[in-house]
């Protein structure tokens, strides 16, 4: 089986593989033009970012331990108090104005407020991985490509257009349907709503944290991929778990056809004034607290509870909070996107 797990339409959740599968939400902790891995100390960054996680998220994180600079998290394990971001999401109207897409919260997760799902899996052989070190961070994606290629040959980052509500049916497999997974925004109106996903290197040179483009540290596997037991390259030997990102855009408020612009082109953008969808991409800065992370792996732990962390209740997790530090509309009618002059 090469698929992550099912989780069926029943409140039950079905394991179908003996490997780890960490799958857990963390609720939005601020949306605001702040990028610490790209425009480190930048304030504000060029494009609105929609951020989860811990409460280190600044315009600035050093390159240290983060668990010892937070001291909550909106994850739902509270010994995560790593960061997790992507570009917003805005629906164009016909008019030229635009409007921040919201989040639905996922399947399972109930009390998530807005976010994304976070996801750490191990092979599917149940080989080890090794866990992120402190002051580890990556980049998955590029925000400035606008044509098909790139993470994309490694079944990486797509779009899932759900054609009704409560998930449309879905099957739960990232980026692994042709006939429903798409690596361009959807050109059609989805009445469930657009899922993002986002699937992270999962080999690394076993040596440095970071690298000038946060990704050169990393790679994806040298053949094949994660799910089908790809070996590392040389380059990069050491087995990481793979991170995924999974958002759930609740597109549907503005299916309204009469809105969308008049040659019926799909209205959806990301906050970096990319319409096409191919520069979809996340941002990881690594925040667990001591060894849980790799604890957590070797017990081959599974969903959102797992014996070896500790775990919040949403209305908990959901006081964590950072104080906005640029002053600026990113919700309501805009007439250009944040940053995006003339966007």
């Amino acid at each position: 089986m090469l698929l992550h797990p099912i989780f069926t339409t029943a409140l039950l959740v079905e394991r179908i593989s003996a490997n780890a599968v960490l799958r857990f939400g963390c609720s939005q902790i601020v949306v605001e033009r702040l990028d610490p891995l790209v425009n480190p100390s930048v304030n504000p960054s060029p494009h609105v970012h929609q951020v989860v996680g811990g409460n280190a998220f600044s315009s600035f994180i050093p390159e240290s331990d983060v668990s010892q600079l937070a001291n909550c998290t909106t994850c739902s394990f509270s010994e995560d108090l790593s960061n997790y971001w992507t570009a917003n999401m805005y629906f164009k109207a016909r008019n030229g104005t635009y409007k921040r897409v919201g989040q639905i919260p996922n399947r399972f997760l109930d009390g998530e407020t807005g976010g994304m799902t976070v996801y750490y899996t191990s092979p599917y052989d149940n080989s080890k991985v090794t866990a992120f070190k402190p002051g580890f961070r990556m980049l998955a994606g590029n925000a400035e490509q606008r044509t098909d290629g790139g993470v994309t040959k490694w079944n990486a980052i797509c779009f899932r257009c759900y054609n009704a509500p409560n998930f449309g049916g879905d099957n739960y497999a990232p980026c692994s349907d042709s006939t429903v997974d798409t690596v361009a925004l959807p050109n059609k109106a989805c009445p469930g709503g657009i899922r993002t996903t986002i699937r992270f290197p999962t080999c690394w040179d076993g040596k440095n944290l970071d690298s000038t483009d946060h990704m050169s540290h990393v790679s994806y596997p040298a053949s094949g991929t994660f799910e089908s037991n790809g070996d590392c390259p040389a380059t990069h030997p050491v087995k990481l778990p793979q991170l995924m990102f999974e958002v759930i855009w609740d597109t549907a408020p503005f299916n309204d056809r009469s809105l969308w612009p008049e040659d019926g082109s799909q209205p959806f953008i990301f906050s970096q004034g990319d319409s096409t969808g191919y520069g979809q991409y996340g941002d990881y800065v690594f925040g667990w607290k001591d060894d849980t992370l790799q604890r957590a792996m070797d017990a081959n732990c599974f969903g959102a509870t797992c014996s070896q962390l500790k775990s919040q209740a949403f209305t908990e997790a959901n006081k964590c909070a950072v104080q906005n530090s640029v002053d600026e509309q990113v919700d309501g009618w805009l007439t250009s996107l944040p940053g995006m002059s003339g966007m």
